[in-house]
C-alpha cells in the first residue's frame, strides 16, 4: 500500500547544508492514521460473516477481504517501523500533535480487527488452530497497545498538547475506543482457552475493558457535541470524522452481545443471565442513539459534499464505525429474533461495502499519482 523508494548505492552523509539526509522520503508523512485502512478492511470481513443471510460465494469473498487486511497490516507495520527508523523527528512530531496523536489508537484497533477477522473467517483457509494462534498474538498485542494509548494519549493532551475546547474532535475518541474493540473480540477466544480460571479471567478482563472504554468515551462525547453546538460544523475535510462517534456505540453493543455469548458455562448462572439481559437492555437504546447520530452526521456530510468536500484519508472514517454498528445490530437480531435488526444490519452493511470501495479507490488512486502520503492526508 505504501510505495518505498530505493536507497542510493552510496548516499552522502549529509546534505550540502549539513542537515542529515532523509532516506525513504515517501514515508516522511506516513502517520498512524493510515491504520484506519486496515481497520476498515478487516471489519468488512467480520461484519459480513455475522449477517443472517449468506448468499453463495459470500464467505469466499469475505475471506479474500480478510487476506487483504492481513496483507495491509503487514505492509503498514513494516512501513511504520521504517518511518520511525528514518524519520524519527516526524514520528515524534506526530506524538506531540494533538490532531495526530489520537490515531495511535488505530494501531491497536488494526491489530485487533485483523486478529478477530482471522478467527472469524481466516480459519477457513488456515485452519482453526492456526487462526487461534494468530488471534492470540494480535489480540494480546492490540490490547496492550490499546490500553497504553488510552492512558498515554490523554496524558499527552493534558501535559503537552493542551488543545483548546474549540478544537474538540471525534478523533479524540480513538484512543479510548481501542479497549472496547478488545472487549468485543476477546470473547471469541474464550471457548478456545482451557476451562476454568483462564476463561473466566479473559471474560472478566474484557468486561473491565468495556467499562474502561465506555466511561472514557462518555467523558469525551460531551466535548465533541458541545464543540458542534457552539462552534458549528467542522472543517470540510474533517466532516467524515463525525462518523467516528458511531464507533463506541456500535462496538459497545457488539461487546455486550459477545460477552453474553461467551458467558454460559464460564461464569455462574446468575451472572451469565445478567450478561444476556444487559446485552438487550444496553444494546437497544444505544443503537437508537446511533440512528440519531447517523442521521446527523450523514446530513452534515451531504452539506460538506455540496460545499466541495474532496477525498482524503478521513473518508476511511465511513468504514470501521459503520461496521461496528452492523455487528451490533446483527447481535441484537440474533438475540431478540426481530427481523427489524437483521434488515437494519444488512442495509447498513451495504453502506459499509460502498464506503469501503470508495475509500479503497480514492486511496489507491492517490498512491499511484504520488499524492499520498502527504502532510494533509
Amino acid at each position: 500500500m505504501v510505495a518505498l523508494t530505493t536507497r542510493p548505492a552510496v548516499p552522502p552523509a549529509s546534505s550540502p547544508a549539513g542537515a542529515p539526509v532523509r532516506r525513504l522520503p515517501a514515508l516522511r508523512h506516513l502517520g498512524p492514521n493510515w491504520y484506519a485502512s486496515v481497520m476498515g478492511t478487516a471489519i468488512v470481513a467480520t461484519a459480513g460473516a455475522g449477517l443472517p443471510w449468506q448468499p453463495p460465494g459470500m464467505r469466499t469473498a469475505l475471506t479474500v477481504v480478510w487476506a487483504l487486511s492481513a496483507l495491509l497490516l503487514g505492509v503498514l507495520l513494516t512501513a511504520r517501523a521504517l518511518h520511525w527508523a528514518h524519520h524519527r523527528d516526524q514520528a515524534r512530531a506526530h506524538l506531540l500533535d494533538a490532531s495526530m496523536a489520537p490515531f495511535y489508537g488505530c494501531l491497536a484497533m488494526a491489530l485487533l480487527a485483523v486478529g478477530g477477522a482471522t478467527l472469524v473467517v481466516g480459519s477457513d483457509w488456515i485452519g482453526v488452530r492456526a487462526a487461534v494462534a494468530v488471534d492470540l498474538v494480535l489480540f494480546t498485542a492490540g490490547t496492550v497497545t490499546g490500553v497504553l494509548a488510552a492512558v498515554a494519549v490523554p496524558y499527552l493532551m493534558v501535559t503537552r498538547h493542551r488543545p483548546p475546547l474549540a478544537d474538540a474532535s471525534p478523533v479524540w475518541l480513538l484512543p479510548v475506543v481501542a479497549p472496547m474493540v478488545s472487549a468485543a473480540l476477546g470473547p471469541l477466544l474464550v471457548p478456545h482457552l482451557p476451562a476454568g480460571q483462564l476463561r473466566q479471567t479473559l471474560l472478566y478482563c474484557c468486561y473491565g475493558l468495556f467499562g474502561l472504554s465506555l466511561l472514557g468515551a462518555l467523558l469525551m462525547l460531551p466535548l465533541v457535541v458541545g464543540r458542534l453546538l457552539t462552534g458549528g460544523p467542522p472543517a470540510l475535510a474533517l466532516t467524515p470524522t463525525l462518523f467516528l462517534v458511531l464507533g463506541p456505540l456500535g462496538q459497545s453493543t457488539t461487546a455486550v452481545h459477545q460477552l453474553a455469548e461467551a458467558a454460559p458455562g464460564v461464569v455462574p448462572g446468575p451472572y451469565a443471565g445478567g450478561f444476556a439481559t444487559l446485552a438487550v437492555l444496553y444494546g437497544v437504546p444505544v443503537m437508537g442513539f446511533a440512528v440519531l447520530w447517523l442521521g446527523l452526521a450523514g446530513a452534515l456530510v451531504v452539506r460538506a459534499l455540496r460545499r466541495g468536500l474532496g477525498f482524503s484519508l478521513t473518508w476511511w472514517g465511513f468504514t470501521f464505525p459503520v461496521g461496528t454498528c452492523v455487528t451490533g445490530l446483527a447481535g441484537l437480531g440474533s438475540r431478540t429474533g426481530l427481523r427489524l435488526f437483521d434488515l437494519a444490519a444488512t442495509g447498513l452493511y451495504a453502506l459499509l461495502v460502498a464506503a469501503w470501495l470508495v475509500a479503497c479507490a480514492g486511496t489507491a488512486r492517490r498512491l499511484v499519482t504520488g499524492r499520498l502520503p502527504a502532510p494533509s492526508a
